[in-house]
């Protein structure tokens, strides 16, 4: 791949997950050596710093159990001029989380900058949750779980998430890893046609096929590439920093298989590294590994990669 210039913009949300922890993931991204890592490959690399909220503004919402709905609307406004004004600035901005919910502004920014650019906006969730709940339907009140609906303009948002400037097409958007998903997100994806493979999918025809038809679709449109990957996506086995474990998650060489191949294709314009817990994590090794996956994305291959010991 050719090198390619980087801002690494912080996101300490924590505001939509029920678990403190995830205002640690920037920093400790920063500690596992990610902007190193990619200058070792030759990429140019500027650290933006953290993303600050400016104030917030009260905000209610008619389902008791929405919590913290001020704080991560300012965190969806602030998130997302930051996105449109990384994403004007070098060739791949990368978000650094942070809880999911950071996406309801990472990834509105950069659809924005993609429609200015005549482009459609491609999005491929990695995750173990579809995330497409809204504020209505949600049960837990976490805010992380509604992104997907929300950028995908689906009803329920108006007025109270920021007005959408370019919703990203449902079948633009790709899930894998998927194994968690609750009766209203059920109905939620059958009415949206995201393209979903779940686990039992990957299992059955393997994460190759999927990741490469969907590759082709953005490929033939022209469209410009968003990944979000969620620590979830992963099994916990192997990353345990995150406070939404699921059992059966992807393996170590699913994952690096996913980054290869969409380095391969050259196609990812954007990146989301969420849902790192450091305070639920063994020595870093969860953070090292999503750092390892970012490398593999941006040009690291198996020849390269050193024995790493814990």
């Amino acid at each position: 791949m050719s090198y390619q210039s980087c801002i690494l913009v912080g996101a300490p949300v924590q505001s939509g997950a029920s678990q403190p922890g995830c205002l640690m993931g920037p920093d400790a991204f920063r500690t596992a050596g990610l902007a190193e890592t990619l200058e070792a490959l030759g990429h140019s690399v500027h650290d933006a710093g953290n993303v600050a909220l400016s104030g917030l503004a009260e905000m209610a919402h008619p389902n008791a159990t929405v919590h913290d709905l001020a704080e991560t609307v300012s965190w969806a406004q602030a998130l997302r001029a930051a996105a449109v004004e990384a994403a004007q600035s070098c060739d791949l901005p990368i978000f650094l989380g942070g809880d999911h919910s950071l996406s309801i502004g990472t990834v509105p920014g950069v659809a924005q900058h993609s429609a200015a650019a005549g482009r459609p906006q491609f999005v491929l969730w990695l995750d173990a949750h579809p995330d497409i709940h809204s504020l209505d339907s949600t049960q837990s009140g976490n805010l992380h779980g509604t992104p997907v609906a929300y950028f995908t303009g689906q009803p329920g948002f108006d007025g109270v998430y920021p007005k959408l400037a370019a919703p990203v097409a449902p079948e633009h958007v790709c899930m894998l890893g998927i194994r968690s998903v609750d009766p209203a997100e059920r109905d939620a994806l059958a009415k949206t046609g995201v393209d979903v493979h779940d686990m039992r999918a990957i299992d059955e025809h393997g994460i190759r096929r999927p990741l490469h038809d969907f590759l082709e679709r953005v490929r033939a449109a022209d469209g410009a590439l968003h990944v979000s990957l969620d620590v979830d996506f992963l099994d916990p086995d192997i990353a345990p920093a995150v406070g939404t474990t699921v059992p059966g998650g992807a393996t170590f060489r699913e994952a690096h298989l996913v980054m290869e191949m969409l380095c391969d294709s050259g196609l990812v314009s954007s990146l989301d590294l969420v849902e790192l817990n450091p305070f639920l994590d063994e020595r870093g090794r969860t953070a090292k590994l999503m750092v390892d996956l970012c490398a593999s994305l941006m040009g690291r291959t198996v020849l390269d990669r050193k024995t790493r010991s814990y």
